[in-house]
C-alpha cells in the first residue's frame, strides 16, 4: 500500500497535475538544499519524492489558488 494515498492527497490539492508539479518541485528543493520540514526519522519514505508527498499530506505545503 502506498503512503500517503492518492485520495488523501487529492483532498489537499485538487488536481493530479498540480499535485505532481508541487511534489516534484519540493523533491528537487530537498535534493538541492538538504532542508526537510520534518525530522528525517519521521518520514516513512526514503526517497525525496515520497517525502514531499508526506509533507503535502501533513499540511506542511500549501498551494495558493490564483484568482
Amino acid at each position: 500500500m502506498i503512503f500517503p494515498s492518492i485520495d488523501a492527497l487529492l483532498q489537499k490539492i485538487d488536481s493530479k497535475y498540480l499535485l505532481v508539479n508541487v511534489a516534484s518541485k519540493r523533491a528537487k528543493e530537498m535534493d538541492e538544499t538538504g532542508y526537510f520540514q520534518m525530522k528525517e526519522s519521521e518520514y516513512k519514505s526514503t526517497k525525496n519524492i515520497g517525502r514531499a508527498l508526506e509533507e503535502i499530506n501533513n499540511n506542511l505545503i500549501h498551494v495558493k489558488k490564483a484568482e
